[in-house]
């Protein structure tokens, strides 16, 4: 049986809004009916599709989303189990390689899953466990005002016509082009490119190494990225996800209009004419890719604070990170739960916020940092400056200690140390509920 659902037309003081629906506003939807607070979103595309190639679900996330009730026999209809994660030098020798989720230990999986299919899957199943109406399509959250007990938003629609809603609290989950953002702090600066141009795209080929394995190869200068986002077909073909990205002088800063388009595969495969090894052969595998995008590896730099009395900044909005980390998605889900959590703790009251920014903020703020140095990709990096990518024996180059001790540390920061993680309690404690009594004490 669905629950109550809500239209534009009667969202309360009680409510929270929340601006946009991606998969770190969808997770935090889901979060709120699980806790028992009613929400409303706003998103401002028309109508839901699956835009997207891949990503990782790290096993942080993965946690969160079984503690959500999605099951990782859903997560599997929209990609699969990581089994192994390597790095290899440019001469397609290996550098790293380690287990990753389940097979490493893990309490639970990491998922390389498509985008676009796990946001439609939380879409869905928020429609599902709440109704049609909690989400609000056509309709973009472009300000706010705030008073003593309340947060109104300014809602404009498709037509250009513009509506107030209020609400408790306001959560701004649009992205690193957040209006939120850019009201909370309207002198921060420009979005920042640090002149790696990526192209992305996805082909049906072999998985490498494993049947799951992330691949990372090359130099910081030039670089690919490949591993699965489906289990093999009849014919041992998975749909393979791949990243090419090269380095360029960024003086003038970011020159184009836009920030996505699609490209040929002849506008960049070029850099990569001489990837080819006796395991994978980079110019013939794109040669076959069904589609390309391209896009610069884009972030902004760290704010002091994500909250501001009754408003919030989450996933994007709040910490847009390069992807060398692969947590930009689980951080926004991470979020997401950390701020019911601290709902359930406070109430639905700026205080929760303000604990949820004294959790997270410091530390996520030093994890985009990091992976604006190249996360876990550092280590090539590293052997870029030793010995140009060429070695014999990685271990004269890199030692094994030093290799395992530098993804530790990574790991660590981003949150997913596995004795870390697997020994921490639920960040929501099943059953967990806001209590109505800190609510009317906050009034």
């Amino acid at each position: 049986m669905l629950s109550k659902s809500f239209s534009e037309n009667n969202v309360t003081q009680d409510k929270i809004l929340i601006a946009g629906g991606g998969i770190g506003g969808l997770a935090l939807a889901l979060t709120l009916h699980q806790i028992g607070v009613p929400c409303t979103v706003f998103e401002a595309v028309p109508k839901m599709r699956p835009l997207g190639v891949g990503i990782n679900l790290q096993p942080n996330a993965v946690r969160e989303l079984f503690d959500l009730g999605i099951e990782e026999e859903k997560l599997e209809k929209v990609g699969l189990p990581v089994e192994e994660w390597a790095l290899v030098g440019l001469n397609g020798r290996e550098v790293y390689a380690e287990p990753r989720g389940l097979k490493a230990g893990y309490n639970w999986p990491q998922f390389a899953v498509h985008r676009g299919e796990l946001h439609m899957l939380l879409y869905r199943t928020l429609i599902e466990r709440t109704g049609s109406e909690v989400v609000q399509l056509g309709k973009k959250v472009v300000g706010y005002k705030q008073d003593a007990t309340s947060v109104t938003a300014r809602i404009s629609r498709e037509d250009g016509t513009e509506k107030e809603v209020r609400g408790r609290l306001l959560v701004g989950a649009d992205g690193i082009h957040s209006a939120i953002r850019a009201q909370m702090y309207p002198d921060q600066p420009p979005i920042h490119w640090g002149g790696a141009l990526m192209w992305r795209g996805t082909v049906r080929a072999k998985a490498l190494r494993t049947a799951s394995s992330f691949v990372g190869l090359g130099t910081h200068r030039k670089r690919m990225v490949i591993y699965p986002i489906s289990k093999p077909d009849s014919h041992g073909l998975s749909l393979v996800n791949w990243i090419a990205e090269v380095t360029m002088d960024n003086t003038d800063g970011w020159q184009q209009d836009g920030w996505f388009r699609s490209v040929e595969l002849e506008d960049f495969v070029h850099h990569f004419n001489d990837f080819r090894y006796d395991w994978l052969d980079v110019p013939s595998l794109l040669s076959q890719a069904d589609c390309a995008y391209e896009n610069p590896m884009i972030d902004r730099d760290p704010v002091p604070s994500w909250v501001e009395g009754s408003v919030a900044l989450m996933g994007d909005a709040a910490h847009a990170m390069y992807p060398t980390g692969s947590n930009g998605a689980s951080q926004a889900i991470v979020d997401a739960r950390v701020i019911g959590a601290q709902l359930v703790s406070h109430g639905v009251t700026p205080a929760a916020l303000d604990a949820y920014d004294a959790q997270l903020c410091g530390p996520v703020s030093e994890l985009v940092l990091r992976n604006r140095g190249a996360g876990p990709f550092g280590l090539l990096n590293l052997l870029d400056e030793r010995c140009g990518g060429m070695f014999e024996d990685i271990d004269d180059v890199i030692p094994a200690a030093e290799r395992l001790e530098f993804m530790a540390k990574y790991k660590s920061a981003a949150g997913f140390a596995m004795e870390q993680l697997n020994g921490a309690p639920p960040t929501i404690a099943a059953g967990s509920r806001v209590r109505p009594e800190l609510d009317k004490a906050s009034r």
